[in-house]
């Protein structure tokens, strides 16, 4: 996308009434890092909405270009706890799991507020893994937690070799809404005061009230797609993926009603999450 394409974006966001963007790539190193700077100052000096990234891993003198271009959050999922796990899913990993680790905890330290997460029957992906990981959400402080159900995409190289990832029937976490829900609760009862969002992956394996059971189970947070349709098919991250065809302006309709069907109240404001709040406003070292 063009950057007056992202800036038309984060004004249809502000003309909804959004109170945040966020700029989501892959995990692309030829990514142009100027640009993404250049892109999040006229968003701050334009419509002054807040600005969450969704871009891998970089560099601290990355993440400072960014924060100090006006970046409020970053979430950077580290997927699983396990550092055997981590590794096969990316062989290329010079410090395994301790990686992810390490750029959260350099994030906190610039002042941005931090999401993370895993997926939900990720291939290879033990009830003990799992457990693992609510626990690293809880000592991490996260001030938003990103968990969704696996989906297989047959064009990646691990939907691929699944089969090769897959543990055995009693080990294996399935997949599932059912799992997803019981994960999005645990989080809530671990980490009270984080925001946490009922996934659009959620949305995908049950297209009518997907989203709705994942606010009812712990959730307090939906991500409406602002992006421009054309450009939405290119960013499959899964098949099916609810709201590829949908404007913005009928993906906020839609927001409301299940929202307000569900007896819901919907927030204003920046979407600040309560932890980072009041981590700041007691005076914590970030």
């Amino acid at each position: 996308m063009s950057r007056q394409e992202i800036l038309e974006c984060a004004r249809t966001a502000k003309e909804l009434k959004y109170g945040t963007v966020v700029l989501q790539s892959g995990e692309n190193k030829k990514l142009d890092v100027n640009f993404l700077a250049e892109v999040i100052r006229e968003i701050k000096s334009t419509v002054d909405l807040a600005v969450t990234l969704s871009v891998g891993e970089w560099n601290l003198e990355t993440y400072k270009l960014w924060k100090h271009a006006g970046a409020d959050r970053f979430l950077l999922r580290f997927e699983t706890s396990n550092d055997q796990l981590y590794r096969r899913l990316h062989p290329d990993s010079k410090n395994g799991a301790a990686e992810r680790f390490e750029a959260i905890k350099l994030l906190k330290s610039l002042g941005y507020e931090i999401g993370s997460g895993v997926m939900i029957g990720l291939p290879g992906q033990s009830y003990d893994m799992l457990a693992e990981d609510l626990l690293k959400f809880k000592e991490l402080d996260l001030d938003m937690i990103g968990v969704g159900p696996y989906i297989k995409h047959e064009n990646t190289e691990l939907g691929r070799e699944l089969q090769s990832f897959m543990l055995d029937s009693e080990n294996q976490v399935p997949a599932t809404e059912e799992m997803t829900y019981k994960v999005i609760a645990l989080s809530r009862l671990l980490c009270p005061k984080a925001n946490i969002p009922s996934t659009t992956a959620l949305a995908t394996l049950n297209k009518q009230s997907g989203r709705e059971q994942g606010l009812c189970s712990g959730a307090n947070i939906v991500m409406p797609n602002v992006t421009l349709v054309k450009y939405r098919q290119m960013y499959e991250i899964y098949p099916a993926k609810a709201c590829i065809y949908e404007t913005a302006e009928a993906c906020h309709s839609c927001m409301i009603k299940r929202i307000e069907s569900i007896g819901r109240k919907i927030g204003t404001g920046s979407g600040i999450s309560p932890r980072f709040l009041e981590r700041t406003e007691n005076g914590v070292k970030l």
